[in-house]
């Protein structure tokens, strides 16, 4: 099927099927596997159909290599829409045959190994999606063999320079660094002998990736870093692992917070191992990896593992542990609603260490490193995170924002009367803790909407003196301007992507012919600048007592009928506001390049010929301009000046520039906020 067919270096394009299917019996795969790696592209690059692929090799094979197909043409909007797709039919087909990943990983590496001949955007592409996505797949799933060579071409085709300095200084030094190897393993060696340990001992440079992750993180050259070697110690059994930590420990004084016991806390991915690192000969240190025969495969082999010994097994056990995150993605990825959120949790959350915390029951939950006290009670309960008002750690008080470590006991506080705030998005880092924070303000702004959008309607409507629409007219309203359902109309009211001078001259025929919109739609307007609960096309308008500027704190207000008001936190109308029909909501800024905002200043002056010339040159110098001045020259006192300005800082620069004009006693915002 693939006669004829070439790739990119000229080679006849089977070379590369087989080299999938190399792969694959490298990582010990079943039969089955390795026969659908031969075939993975006949679907999609040639003429075959499935209906032949199965009667000719069987229903197994023929799913497998469907699986793996990639998601061909689809018309998206964007190439992150196309790729967050393409991932997601991915892990479906990993959820139902976990061989599928396998083969996906074997494509994908012999694809990097032969990336120079592509065009240098492609391969900027290729490589990069290989970083962010394929490598972080190959670590989850355990399978250390294909992550690391994986991180190495992707740094060799993204850094190419500094993979070649790399490269040649590792490369000199490698004479001198199997020499300190040999010092380190032969008195290893002897005293394991003398307490009659069989172990097979191996020593090895760290890889080009992390040796460079490491230099730029501590910010050392690489003569300075010590750490490049690791010491592997395989023996028999889960107690001679720790017999072995212990001679290590005689041996060689252990380097404070360097010990990690992945035997008792396995990673997330299945992986165990002792990790220590010692002060070894010469003073350098080197760091020693302990574990079992059985325990190195997996470690190796991650998933592929498990075929060595069951060969044939379609699926995974509910109790196998990468198979516990595949299905996480699968129920988190129901509810994240754009593409660059699902491509934002395979990014971000994919690739992190694990924290190990217990409740105060003495259960053990894993979260990934750099995870805090409210990420902890969304991953006890969805419930639990949204009713959460406060965190002990350790039988102690501490902010929802605290890093936790592994071993601390964590009680978590809750409400029935609590709610999400929309600072918590800035205070989680698991991408489940914000995608179930997200959805609840999804839902209760779509609430909020359609309350807001019916509630503007009948209020325009009273307002006009017209009478009840039928319900038969909304229907018909509401499938005019392509909304379907009275309720969505309303939402959409509420939300701001239809205006009521769209949808009333429709009710009542009467006023199309008005020139003018019914009276009160305008006040309605929606400037750009601001999210309501993380939803941009809420109808709003700011307050005209204290004109908030992009970075000062903001809350919103809803008013029945009257829409949504931007305020200055600080603002006095908001300290008095105690209204019950007036409810509160969290705003942020979403500022975009080119707008600009109000703001009043009051000024303290001394009378002067020319000072509004004077001021008015002042803010233009700051790069503002002025929208009105009420001052009166004549006298000393006070007087005002509107201008428009980006944000804070930029407000910041038109105060100091106003202040530095002869005659400006003092300078200071309106009144409206303190």
């Amino acid at each position: 099927q693939h006669h004829g067919q070439v790739r990119a270096s000229g080679e006849p394009f089977v070379h590369h099927c087989l080299e999938v299917a190399y792969i694959l019996a490298d990582l010990h795969a079943d039969s089955t596997t390795v026969a659908a790696g031969v075939l993975h592209d006949v679907l999609e690059d040639t003429e075959t159909t499935r209906e032949q692929l199965e009667s000719e090799f069987g229903t197994e094979i023929a799913e497998l290599v469907d699986g793996v197909t990639k998601i061909g043409e689809y018309f998206y909007r964007s190439h992150e829409e196309a790729q967050a797709e393409y991932f997601r039919k991915m892990l479906i087909a990993m959820a139902k045959d976990i061989r599928v990943i396998l083969i996906k990983l074997a494509d994908r590496l012999h694809n990097m190994r032969t990336l120079e001949f592509l065009p240098e955007a492609k391969r900027i592409q290729v490589a990069s999606e290989t970083r962010e996505v394929y490598a972080p797949l190959a670590h989850r799933f355990g399978m250390a063999r294909i992550k690391w060579e994986l991180e190495d071409l992707t740094f060799k085709h993204l850094q190419s320079k500094d993979y070649e300095m790399l490269e040649r200084a590792i490369q000199e030094g490698r004479s001198e660094r199997e020499e300190y190897m040999a010092e380190v393993v032969k008195p290893l060696a002897e005293f394991l002998d003398v307490e009659g340990i069989p172990a097979e001992i191996s020593g090895r440079a760290k890889h080009f990736d992390s040796i460079w992750r490491k230099m730029q993180k501590r910010g050392m050259p690489l003569e300075e870093i010590y750490d490049l070697l690791a010491i592997r110690v395989l023996v028999d059994s889960k107690r001679e692992c720790y017999h072995v930590l212990g001679i290590v420990n005689e041996l060689w004084t252990p380097v404070h917070d360097r010990f990690h016991d992945y035997i008792a806390t396995p990673k997330s991915n299945g992986y165990q191992s002792l990790h220590t690192t010692v002060i070894g000969p010469r003073g350098r240190m080197v760091e020693i990896q302990v574990r079992t025969h059985k325990m190195h495969r997996l470690a190796e082999y991650g998933i592929a593992a498990h075929w060595l010994y069951k060969e044939g097994k379609q699926q995974m056990n509910e109790a196998d542990r990468q198979m516990g995150w595949l299905r996480q993605v699968l129920e988190w990825q129901q509810e994240m609603d754009s593409p660059s959120e699902f491509m934002e949790y395979l990014k971000v959350d994919l690739f992190k260490d694990e924290v190990f915390v217990f409740t105060p029951r003495g259960e053990l939950k894993q979260l990934p490193a750099g995870a805090t006290s409210l990420d902890f009670a969304y991953a006890v309960h969805t419930n639990i995170g949204h009713k959460t008002t406060g965190a002990r750690i350790n039988g102690r008080m501490a902010p929802l924002a605290t890093e936790l470590h592994t071993g601390d006991e964590v009680e978590i506080l809750t409400s029935p009367h609590q709610t999400p705030h929309q600072d918590w998005l800035q205070i989680v880092t698991t991408s489940r803790a914000r995608s179930k924070i997200r959805h609840w303000f999804r839902q209760k702004s779509a609430t909020e909407a359609r309350a807001l959008g019916q509630e503007m309607m009948d209020r325009e409507i009273r307002k006009l003196h017209l009478d009840v629409p039928a319900a038969a007219d909304l229907e018909r309203v509401a499938q005019e301007l392509a909304h379907g359902k009275v309720d969505a109309l309303y939402d959409a009211i509420g939300f701001g992507t239809v205006t009521l001078n769209q949808v009333l001259p429709r009710l009542y025929p009467q006023l199309a012919a008005r020139k003018k919109a019914p009276r009160g739609t305008q006040a309605h307007k929606r400037p750009q600048g601001v999210r309501v609960q993380g939803m941009g096309n809420m109808m709003f308008r700011f307050g005209q007592c204290c004109h908030p500027v992009p970075g000062d704190p903001i809350i919103g207000f809803i008013t029945r009928g009257r829409g949504i008001t931007i305020h200055h936190r600080n603002c006095i109308n908001v300290r008095r506001t105690e209204d019950a029909s007036i409810r509160r909501v969290d705003v942020d800024w979403d500022k975009r390049s080119g707008e600009a905002f109000v703001v009043r200043l009051t000024l303290f002056v001394e009378s002067r010929k020319n000072l509004l010339r004077d001021i008015t040159a002042a803010v233009g110098d700051a790069d503002a301009d002025v929208r009105g001045a009420d001052l009166n020259e004549a006298s000393t006192g006070t007087g005002s000046v509107v201008v428009e300005v980006e944000d804070l800082d930029h407000l910041h620069r038109v105060m100091q520039a106003v202040r530095q004009v002869k005659g400006i006693v003092a300078i200071e915002r309106s009144r409206g906020s303190q």
